[in-house]
């Protein structure tokens, strides 16, 4: 089981918070990720690592993002991670491996549900830099990303796993469908031949 603590691994960047009830939520998480793949070699494969276990409602978000967008008829995005083919705790170092011997120097965007405080829960984190699956719930497990993208779905700092299990799926599925939707923007918008971005 993976889950997150409320922080990124990522030299004190800024992060964007994004609320699931705002009506703009996936322009605002689109334009957002735009701006941060910029910083980035377009030339580079773009992987989106969605990590997460469908055993735990609360920690499915990952891997119903990741379905989502596999769905797609999309190729901006190397999709790991889905309900189907999960990546999780006993399979996440296999994986790192397994996109490193494939991809050469992969730019990769980790998406994780994330406990933290009640005010914050239905909020999208977008950072710079890694995230370090598993620290809520006291696992050691490597840092992923250069970018990263969280989903608070519940409350931290009790009983994680039990917290984890008796989070309302409402909740996550709002919060995949937000992800989900602003990634389909991004795809759209580099996928325009009349992009200026010139990737």
């Amino acid at each position: 089981m993976v889950a997150l603590k409320e922080r990124a691994h990522s030299n004190n960047a800024v992060k964007t918070k994004i609320h699931v009830e705002d009506a703009l939520a996936p322009s605002k998480l689109a334009s957002d990720l735009s701006l941060r793949l910029e910083k980035h070699d377009c030339e580079n494969p773009r992987v989106l690592l969605c990590i997460g276990t469908d055993r735990s409602t609360g920690d499915c978000l990952g891997p119903l993002v990741g379905s989502k967008i596999d769905r797609l008829q999309q190729d901006f995005f190397e999709v790991y991670g889905t309900l189907n083919n999960p990546v999780h705790a006993s399979n996440l170092k296999d994986t790192l491996e397994k996109i490193h011997n494939k991809y050469n120097n992969p730019l990769i965007i980790a998406v994780d549900a994330c406990l933290g405080r009640i005010e914050n829960v239905g909020c999208i984190n977008l950072g710079d830099g890694s995230l370090r699956p598993g620290a809520g719930v006291s696992k050691s497990l490597p840092p992923v990303g250069q970018i990263h993208i969280t989903g608070i779905v519940n409350v931290g700092g009790f009983m994680e796993y039990m917290v984890l299990q008796n989070t309302r799926l409402n909740i996550v599925m709002r919060l995949a469908d937000t992800i989900a939707n602003g990634l389909s923007k991004v795809i759209a918008e580099y996928s325009c031949p009349q992009s200026a971005r010139g990737c």
